[in-house]
């Protein structure tokens, strides 16, 4: 896949960001709905990798939330959180044919200068899938702050809290 590029997700773009997560996160489905909340509260924390106006081969999802939490898979909310501290990068990934191309690092870049912008200061995100090394390439380290490990009992044995300050 050439010329991908990072653009903001529109609904039209949420059958396709199903669809990855449910290639990426087999063992963490999410219905549409929750995709579709997710980008009703905050638009600019929505993300997807596509030629141009193409069909999404990838998404970033993100949101303002509370320091030292991870939301419910799987849900709704009406509002965000008023005592948000962060922003929650609940989701990134990318279609089996189209990783390997380095497009990561980019949106995850932008996320943080998108969240410095507005005076965030910090990003969080609970890795799945053994993906921690990955996170802490990109300058997110693990944290286990009190109950932290009751939260994370539903996103899986190697499921990690992580933090990266800004």
């Amino acid at each position: 896949m050439t010329d991908l590029i990072w653009r903001p997700m529109r609904l039209a773009d949420v059958d396709a960001v199903v669809e990855i997560a449910r290639l990426s996160f087999p063992d963490h489905p999410e219905d549409r709905f929750c995709f579709e909340n997710r980008l009703g509260l905050y638009p600019e924390g929505g993300f997807v990798l596509a030629a141009g106006d193409g069909k999404a081969c990838g998404y970033l999802i993100a949101y303002p939330w509370r320091a030292d939490a991870a939301p419910p898979l799987n849900s709704c909310f009406e509002r965000l959180p008023d005592d948000a501290a962060l922003i929650y990068l609940h989701d990134l990934a990318i279609h089996p044919e189209a990783r390997g191309g380095g497009t990561t690092a980019a949106i995850i870049e932008r996320l943080a200068d998108q969240a410095r912008a507005d005076a965030w200061p910090a990003l969080a995100l609970v890795a799945v899938n053994a993906a921690a090394p990955f996170w802490m390439r990109h300058g997110f380290e693990p944290r286990d702050p009190p109950g932290m490990a009751e939260k994370l009992a539903t996103y899986g044995p190697d499921a990690r809290y992580m933090v990266r300050l800004l």
